[in-house]
């Protein structure tokens, strides 16, 4: 299991923000970077924390962290390979 000291490559801070956008900015940004590097996302509880990374995961990434933060959740995640 990854720490949560980890520092991330990139950080978005979606807090706030409907489904499905969050998921698309979550993606726009995966699409910049590296495979390998680890972007951090702040989401709501509810529909964007069933949502998103179960969408990311389809995409071929990787939820390596998951923890509750400030009554809502922060992911690490970790950029797949080029598809």
């Amino acid at each position: 299991m990854m720490s949560a000291s980890v520092s991330p490559d990139v950080s978005l801070h979606l807090r706030g923000v409907a489904c499905p956008m969050n998921y698309v900015k979550s993606k726009l940004r995966l699409e910049r970077m590296e495979p390998g590097q680890l972007l951090e996302i702040f989401i709501d509880a509810g529909a964007p924390m069933r949502n998103v990374p179960r969408s990311i995961t389809n995409d071929g990434h990787k939820v390596v962290l998951t923890e509750e933060h400030e009554g809502g959740f922060r992911l690490l995640i970790e950029r797949g390979a080029e598809s």
